[in-house]
């Protein structure tokens, strides 16, 4: 017994050793997946600023915001610039604060009402889901709007590229980048491949990767 209880503690050391030699892995794994993300929606939300700000303020088809033009230029730079720093791995502990912040009030103030799920679930997915009814509702909407464009559309045409669905829209994925943010957070831009490690090492120190 002692013989295979010292077996596997060597297998387990020799196994934590390798998991520790890719450490980085998962913290570029992370900005590769992210930066894409918040420097095409910041670098849209820059070419478009004046919709933006329209739906930031307008409080009837809008989020209904104050200060609505101020808003939209920080959302579109803090996302631009904050995925730009993610890709690069250039401060990225610092970068992730207003990125979360960021995802936070997107989260509260345009998501919120329609619950978690991001995607029309047709089934119960997360035990938290606080907007239950929108599930059905969703369904029975889409089976309604299925019917119609086959009645009087050209069905095939217009599923070409995909099946007809409606979004649910809740927080799923704003809460998943927060997520994904705070782990970058605690981890920083990771080894290797990020600014941050060079010029902390260039530097002595190891602190801010």
């Amino acid at each position: 017994m002692d013989g295979a209880k010292g077996w596997f503690n060597r297998l387990y050391g020799v196994f934590l050793r390798c998991v520790r030699a890719l450490d980085w892995l998962g913290p570029l794994a992370l900005r590769i997946y992210l930066a894409p993300i918040f420097i095409l929606s910041g670098w849209n939300k820059v070419q478009h600023i004046g919709d933006v700000a329209a739906w930031f303020g307008n409080p009837d088809w809008g989020l209904g915001l104050p200060a609505p033009l101020l808003l939209a230029w920080l959302a579109a730079l803090t996302e631009l610039l904050g995925g730009i720093a993610l890709l690069l791995g250039l401060g990225v502990r610092l970068a992730a604060l207003p990125l979360m912040f960021t995802m936070a009030v997107a989260a509260v103030t345009a998501h919120w009402q329609y619950g978690w799920s991001a995607l029309p679930d047709q089934t119960l997915v997360m035990p938290w889901e606080w907007r239950r009814d929108l599930i059905a509702e969703g369904a029975a909407r889409k089976d309604k709007a299925v019917e119609l464009l086959k009645e009087y559309g050209n069905y095939d045409w217009l599923t070409e590229a995909g099946s007809f669905t409606v979004l649910k829209n809740g927080i799923e994925f704003a809460a998943t980048y927060f997520i994904m943010l705070l782990a970058l957070l605690c981890s920083g831009a990771g080894r290797f491949f990020s600014l941050d490690y060079w010029v902390c090492r260039r530097s002595g120190g190891r602190d801010s990767w």
